[in-house]
Order: structure tokens, then C-alpha cells, then sequence
């Protein structure tokens, strides 16, 4: 009966991840087949948004169990794809590169994170220029940070994500409570360009 439930499980797993692959390819499709720029632009987001949630699920399906992963591969890979994917949208690649250490994350916390990282690599594609940097480090008085930041302009004094009525930020938002982090946004170091950091402790 185990052995069963086994192969009954895989061919579940199987078949959700083949449909939401459908829904990824319609998306994309329907988006280079859209003539107006700004709703092309809307279903290349949720093509990526569905890719990262099938990313995710495959992720924690590698694990077999366990209650932790190292996110790092993680971060490479939705980097590779996405870069494939930017001209879905009519953009064109940019560079991107990981700065990761190799950490296990709590499944409960990882989840979230994958879909923060995706936004903001979705955000700093739309907004920014240049080379696009993900970071993953530990913090010592918080715990570990993720970082998104890209070369460009800044954001306008003041800003403040709470009041952004962008999907995006509110999505973001709910999943940095959701794993009772902190969002901060500063300039990259070379003060050219906007680094947006989730705070976290990894526990």
C-alpha cells in the first residue's frame, strides 16, 4: 500500500508540474502575441512568477524530506532562467551574477524567499540598468540578508514601499512578514544604482 501511495504521489506531482508548465508556455505565448508593450509585460510577470513557483516545488521534491536546503543553487538557477526568459518581455539580457554562500534554509522560509528574490529580480529588470547582483550573506546582528541590487538611477527620497499600490512591492511586503524579516532599501555601494535587502533570521 506505501508503494502505492508512492506512485500515486509522483504521478500527482507529475502531472501538477506538467500543467503549470502548460500555463508558463500559454502566458509566454499569449505575451509575444500581445501587441500592447504594457500588458505584454503582465503576462511575461506571471509566466515568471508560475516558472518560480514550479522552481520552488521541484526544490523542495529534490529535498525527499528533508526540512532544510541549500538556496544557493536556487538563486543560480532562477538567475539562468530569467535571463532566458527577459526577452519574453521584450528586454534584453542583462548581466547577473550570485554572491551566495552556501547556507541550509528552513523550507517554511526558503518558499517565501525564492518568491521575494524572484520580484525584486523582476523589479530591477523593469527599472534598473546595468548588472543585476544577488547577494546572500550572513548578518551578524540579524541573522542572514538577501540583496537585490542593479546599477541605474535611485529611488526618489522618501520612498516607501508600504504606499506603493504596484502588485509587486505588496507582494513582496507580505511575504518578508511572512517570514518575520525586515525590507530595506539602500544604495548599492558604489552609490549608483538601488539594492533592495530582506533581513532574516534563518531559524
Amino acid at each position: 500500500m506505501i508503494h502505492l501511495l508512492d506512485v500515486l504521489d509522483r504521478e500527482a506531482n507529475h502531472r501538477l508540474l506538467n500543467g503549470l508548465q502548460i500555463v508558463v508556455s500559454l502566458l509566454s505565448l499569449q505575451s509575444r502575441a500581445t501587441a500592447n508593450a504594457g500588458t505584454a509585460a503582465d503576462l511575461a510577470d506571471a509566466a515568471n512568477r508560475v516558472a518560480t513557483i514550479i522552481h520552488i516545488h521541484q526544490l523542495l521534491r529534490s529535498m525527499d524530506g528533508l526540512q532544510s536546503v541549500v538556496f544557493r543553487p536556487f538563486l543560480n538557477e532562477l538567475c539562468a532562467d530569467y535571463s532566458k526568459m527577459s526577452t519574453v518581455a521584450g528586454t534584453s539580457q542583462r548581466e547577473m551574477v550570485v554572491e551566495a554562500i552556501d547556507i541550509l534554509i528552513p523550507a517554511v522560509v526558503g518558499m517565501p524567499l525564492g518568491m521575494i528574490a524572484n520580484e525584486l529580480l523582476t523589479n530591477a529588470m523593469k527599472h534598473g540598468k546595468g548588472r543585476i547582483t544577488i547577494t546572500l550573506e550572513g548578518q551578524p546582528a540579524t541573522g542572514f540578508a538577501m540583496s537585490v541590487c542593479n546599477d541605474g538611477s535611485t529611488l526618489p527620497p522618501g520612498f516607501d514601499p508600504a504606499a506603493s499600490k504596484g502588485l509587486s512591492m505588496k507582494l513582496i511586503l507580505s511575504l518578508v512578514e511572512q517570514i518575520g524579516g525586515e525590507l530595506r532599501i539602500d544604495r548599492c555601494h558604489h552609490d549608483t544604482g538601488t539594492c533592495f535587502s530582506v533581513m532574516f533570521a534563518n531559524s
